[in-house]
């Protein structure tokens, strides 16, 4: 069994969740094994980027992508499934994990302007 480890993005997508869908979203990240990351199977997908290998994860209307560093995985970026940056991410286009960022804050930023 895995520690699980949540980077700041991570971390703002669950806050924004309920309690209750926050426990469902990140059950079946906390369910994942060693055998599961050695021969990944639907939800479960592993690609390579800058020689390091990354890890993808459905959960509902969310994708998980993290990290292996010996017993913890490391989520860097939880995202809704139909975000720029999942489509993004999904295809492999070369973009920089600052770039990604940018273009996320840059993103909820004009959302929150459609508002006021």
């Amino acid at each position: 069994m895995y520690q699980v480890t949540f980077s700041e993005q991570a971390m703002r997508e669950l806050n924004k969740l309920e309690t209750l869908a926050q426990l469902e979203v990140v059950e079946p990240i906390s369910s994942v094994k060693s055998s599961d990351l050695e021969h990944p199977r639907e939800p479960l997908g592993r690609f390579h980027r800058d020689g390091k290998t990354f890890f993808r994860l459905r959960a509902g209307e969310h994708r998980f992508y993290f990290d292996v560093d010996g017993d913890t995985l490391h989520v860097i970026y939880i995202l809704h499934k139909n975000s720029l940056e999942d489509f993004l991410l999904r295809n492999r286009l070369p973009v920089s994990e600052q770039q990604l960022v940018e273009q996320h804050s840059k993103f909820w930023k004009y959302l929150e302007s459609l508002t006021k």
